[in-house]
């Protein structure tokens, strides 16, 4: 499969699980750099980043015996709350490790 087709499938693989988020003009950015600059509103998402994305295909390309073993993370927040929602979402058993000083909303 080339690299196209694998972010199609990417793509097709998360349509129920992620938001379509917008593109937003960053006023300040878009005034000092005296250019359009839009940002990907990603926080949008119900884990507010990006990385449910990453996290939701790799687990849901495991096998049966793989997600029958449960998931292990250790994340200092973002990429923790991608992993605890796609283990939610597939019913898989995950195992999360986060430092002490990670702030109370991660």
């Amino acid at each position: 499969m080339n690299l196209f087709n694998e972010v199609l499938a990417a793509k097709k693989q998360l349509e129920n699980v992620v938001a379509a988020t917008p593109l937003t003009q960053n006023l300040n950015l878009s005034e000092e750099f005296k250019s359009v600059i839009l940002l990907k509103r990603e926080d949008l998402q119900i884990v507010r980043s990006y990385k449910i994305r990453g996290a939701y295909n790799k687990i849901s390309s495991l096998d049966d015996a793989e997600k029958a073993t449960g998931i292990v993370c250790a994340s200092a927040g973002n990429h923790a709350q991608g992993v605890a929602y796609s283990c939610h979402l597939l019913q898989i058993k995950g195992k999360i490790y986060m430092p002490k000083t990670t702030p109370k909303q991660k």
